[in-house]
């Protein structure tokens, strides 16, 4: 054997040994009766964070915005998928009839952002920068003094489409055709087909952004169980019967049912409904990896966990009002309080696994099926 297959035979060795020692490191057992927690370098280590970045978040759904933004024909709007963290640049335009679509926000000459406001573009994206014309397909349509180019325009030179989906609403983008939107909200479709999602009514002025001094994960984690509430939430746990709390996991969601103590701030379910006849105060859903549907008698909180740095997490709640007049009530009530008292337990966790004394931890089989659930999700992603 030369030199040459003996080094790739050892690169070969060492590659093999390191995928190995990952997916060790990642396993979660299937069975939660033995399984252990994720290991804690998911939280801790810088080339985790950047695997986030590459291996788990690009193919995901991200809320972009809604259909209200663009209402018209020729309507369009910038957005970022993931501000902070991917920060694609996009842009959403309304082509007609209720079809959208979603496109690079930049241009194909030299890398200008097209779009910084929402407007009216029945003609098309201007290039502010040399002028370069587009379609609202991105299609590029003109280019000044470009007619001595040779082999112009090609594929490269139209604007990148996205996939784009819509349930309601509210749009969703990905920059991946990796899985369909119904491969990721299907099962929250299937059970709240009921929901007239298209009558809730977006409230800017009732939302908010929060940052956690925390990994992400370890926020998501904390939503994916109610375990913590009778600990945790006092105010919550008041109006909870947690006896009754209830944790289902199905494909790329996990829901957990809160259940009212009385019959008052609950949904009035139609006999379609698979919970009719129950005393349901909140629909708790969680869309990996991060998206998270609080659904209400008044209507939803979003909450969107948004990855800044290794240990630092913005989280945005977007209020959309279906029925006024039982806003802030029963469970869906006091959600500042609730958020931060989950704040400074999570923060408290991202203290706390940094010991030398932690390494893995063990799951409640009753209690804790959703946090299995996320890490099993979680460790296929990063095992690749």
């Amino acid at each position: 054997m030369n030199s040459a297959h003996l080094i790739s035979g050892y690169a070969l060795f060492f590659l093999r040994m390191t995928n190995q020692q990952t997916m060790a490191k990642f396993y979660i057992n299937p069975d939660i009766s033995k399984a252990r927690t994720i290991d804690k370098a998911v939280y801790l280590d810088a080339a985790v964070f950047e695997n986030f970045r590459s291996k788990v978040f690009p193919g995901t759904w991200q809320f972009v915005g809604t259909q209200e933004q663009i209402a018209n024909t020729g309507d369009i709007t910038p957005c970022s998928f993931l501000e902070g963290f991917i920060d694609e640049p996009l842009v959403i335009a309304h082509t007609g009839e209720k079809e959208f679509s979603c496109l690079s926000n930049v241009c194909t000459h030299r890398g200008n952002i097209l779009v910084d406001k929402a407007c009216s573009a029945p003609n098309g994206l201007i290039c502010k920068y040399h002028g370069r014309r587009f379609m609202l397909d991105g299609k590029m349509k003109s280019m000044p003094e470009f007619k001595e180019v040779k082999d112009f325009p090609s594929d490269e030179d139209h604007l990148m489409a996205f996939p784009l989906s819509t349930w309601g609403n509210w749009l969703f983008a990905s920059l991946e055709n990796t899985f369909s939107i119904e491969d990721y909200f299907g099962p929250m479709m299937s059970r709240l087909h009921w929901l007239p999602i298209h009558l809730f009514e977006h409230r800017p002025e009732l939302g908010k952004d929060y940052t956690i001094h925390a990994n992400w994960a370890l926020y998501c984690e904390n939503y994916l169980e109610g375990f913590h509430i009778p600990f945790v939430h006092e105010g919550l746990n008041a109006v909870l019967d947690f006896g009754s709390y209830e944790t289902i996991t199905e494909g790329r969601t996990v829901l957990q049912i809160g259940y009212a103590k009385d019959k008052e701030a609950c949904f009035d379910l139609p006999a379609t409904s698979p919970d009719f006849g129950k005393n349901i105060a909140a629909y708790y859903y969680w869309v990996y990896p991060n998206l998270m549907f609080n659904f209400y008698p008044w209507g939803l909180s979003l909450n969107i966990v948004k990855p800044i740095s290794l240990t630092q997490t913005r989280v945005s709640f977007l209020v959309f009002i279906w029925d006024e007049s039982k806003y802030d009530q029963g469970a869906g009530s006091n959600l500042d309080k609730v958020e931060m008292e989950d704040e400074e337990i999570v923060e408290n966790v991202q203290m706390g696994i940094r010991s030398s004394a932690y390494q893995h931890g063990r799951y409640s089989v009753t209690r804790e099926q959703g946090t299995h659930h996320f890490h099993r999700l979680l460790a296929a992603d990063l095992n690749g």
